[in-house]
């Protein structure tokens, strides 16, 4: 059995940082891509931030230039730093990732964690 686990959400002013982690556990051969995604109340899950075993990365525009997507390989975990928040940040957060148990690949995501921005 595969879980990911995140954590690091929270209350954040405007203008402040956060670092959100996810580490994933079980039967694992291997990772392929990780990734972020986030849902705000009404709103459809959208991308944030994706990034390759290589570690080759993609952002959301809105996000471009303010968090950065990284992942240790040996331990199974991808972190998401957050700074220069602001409130239409305000969403859950859940990741992502493809893992190998061999001979098969499974799509698995997060409970997910809030993260509220606001003074």
């Amino acid at each position: 059995q595969v879980q990911l686990v995140e954590s690091g959400g929270g209350l954040v002013q405007p203008g402040g940082s956060l670092r959100l982690s996810c580490a994933a556990s079980g039967t694992i051969s291997s990772i392929s891509a990780m990734g972020w995604y986030r849902q705000a109340p009404g709103m459809q899950r959208e991308l944030v931030a994706t990034i390759t075993r290589g570690g080759s990365t993609n952002y959301a525009d809105s996000v471009k230039g303010r968090f950065t997507i990284s992942r240790d390989n040996t331990k199974n975990t991808v972190y998401l730093q957050m700074n220069s928040l602001k409130p239409e940040d305000t969403a859950v957060y859940y990741c992502d990732a493809d893992i190998w148990t061999i001979p098969t690949i499974t799509h698995y995501w997060g409970q997910g964690t809030q993260v509220t921005v606001s003074s």
